[in-house]
């Protein structure tokens, strides 16, 4: 039985319109993207649910903000207000702007990690992954047992298995492990939340053997709220009381901004009290981003972000934000489609292994049902399996990931009940004919972050 739907906390100015093509069209054009859904132009989507970064709905006052922003290469006004912004939610001494998430990894990680070094995670995201190796580490998935039982519904299932983490640091020496980082909400593991508890339990693992915690914070908003909604000691405190007390943990913090500070482009860097690696970022940043006071971004967008930053704190955004997808995956639930639960903050992961059990991992179910959700209804999603994590960077061979998850990533203020009901409805269809469903190839891929570009066929 569905969930009732919660009402949006907000009204609509503006509209873009969007179209639908034939059912032939859309055959020919995912052909003509090599079977990959990034290659789709996006006119040619009907419902684009490939991600949530950057492809949210800003509101009034952040496009007021941008029509104020302050473009001055040094020193701007907008600048000063992102950076009080970003002292008064995380409490952090350094805050530096970039202009995204893997821009702020590519700033931060080749100043911890090198060739020989080790990083280990709750669960990498992919560009994470990627930018531990580009910087010659290696990166080591260490997500909570739950996390495998997709159908067990426990209420935070991102957690760090904090146990194997110590095992970890024994095995490989501790001068060896650069970086622990803590992805909250975990995206990889099906936006899973991460619990106070267990970012404190990890940070003590860190002081113990003076390893540095930084925080994934690209869906930092959506984590309290599953906090204050799930962990006892903190359903009386505030949303951004309950940000501090997160952030009070670790040393220091990446974000795409692109989430849950609901802008379309921006990230940070946060250092919470070391001037040493200040000047190191300080120093990656100006090479890499520009001047440090814009890292690659127009004061307009740092204005967006600094009001964004807030906005996404909204207890009642964030309920409805949430219940959007709970909404959702109710009526999968109906319907016997098996997802990762309960719901993920930013999104739906349905497992496509479950769907499509005759497809082996080779040959991509995720991705399989991500395809087939365009040409039935010009869904575009996006394949968070063994497509998504390639290859062995050492042996070169395909590697078998923990899920095969196709996401339906929801943007922020986007969408209405209509377009996830029709979603609902289109896998819904989907799931009838499943054992009719084959597996894809790869024909050409590039070395690293292949899901971007690489073209696939059809097996026959």
């Amino acid at each position: 039985m569905a969930v009732k739907y919660i009402p949006e906390p907000f009204r609509i100015k503006m509209v873009e319109t969007i179209k639908t093509l034939t059912a032939e069209e859309r055959a020919q054009r995912i052909a003509e993207a090599h079977y990959n859904v990034f290659n789709l132009k996006s006119d040619d989507v009907y419902i684009d649910l490939l991600t949530d970064s950057g492809t949210n709905a800003m509101s009034s006052d952040q496009w007021a903000g941008i029509m104020s922003g302050d473009e001055a290469y040094a020193g701007a006004k907008s600048y000063r207000r992102l950076l009080a912004a970003g002292e008064d939610i995380f409490g952090y001494k350094y805050i530096q702007p970039v202009h995204q998430g893997r821009a702020a990894e590519k700033v931060l990680f080749p100043l911890l990690l090198s060739k020989g070094k080790y990083a280990i995670a709750n669960m990498f995201f992919d560009t994470t992954r990627a930018h531990v190796e580009i910087a010659g580490a290696r990166a080591i998935d260490c997500i909570a047992e739950e996390a495998r039982e997709i159908q067990l519904r426990l209420p935070f299932k991102g957690n760090m298995d904090v146990i194997k983490l110590e095992e970890l640091i024994n095995h490989y020496g501790k001068e060896n492990i650069g970086l622990i980082v803590m992805t909250i909400t975990n995206n990889s593991a099906g936006g899973q939340p991460v619990s106070v508890e267990n970012i404190r339990q990890t940070s003590e693992i860190c002081k113990k053997y003076h390893l540095p915690l930084c925080i994934d914070a690209a869906r930092y908003a959506e984590n309290a709220y599953f906090i204050k909604q799930r962990e006892t000691a903190y359903k009386n405190k505030s949303i951004p009381e309950i940000v501090k007390t997160m952030f009070s943990f670790a040393d220091m913090f990446t974000m795409s901004a692109k989430k849950d500070a609901i802008v379309n482009m921006g990230g940070l860097i946060g250092v919470k009290d070391n001037d040493e690696l200040v000047a190191k970022v300080k120093g990656n940043t100006i090479a890499f981003e520009g001047f440090i006071s814009y890292g690659g971004l127009a004061g307009r967008d740092l204005e967006a972000i600094a009001i964004g930053l807030y906005e996404g704190l909204d207890e009642s955004y964030l309920k409805y934000r949430i219940g959007q997808v709970e909404y959702l995956a109710s009526l999968l639930d109906d319907a016997g489609i098996v997802y990762q639960s309960p719901v993920g903050g930013h999104g739906l992961f349905i497992d496509a292994a479950a769907m499509f059990p005759h497809i082996p991992y080779y040959q991509f179910p995720a991705q399989a049902l991500a395809i087939e959700l365009y040409k039935e209804a010009g869904i575009r999603a996006c394949d968070i399996g063994s497509f998504m994590l390639g290859n062995d960077p050492d042996t070169k061979k395909q590697l078998k990931s923990e899920f095969e998850f196709t996401r339906l990533a929801i943007p922020r203020r986007v969408y209405t009940q209509a377009h996830l009901d029709l979603v609902a409805e289109t896998l819904v269809s989907i799931k009838k004919r499943a054992n009719e469903m084959k597996g894809f190839a790869i024909v050409w891929e590039p070395p690293v972050l292949r899901h971007f570009q690489a073209h696939l066929k059809p097996i026959k």
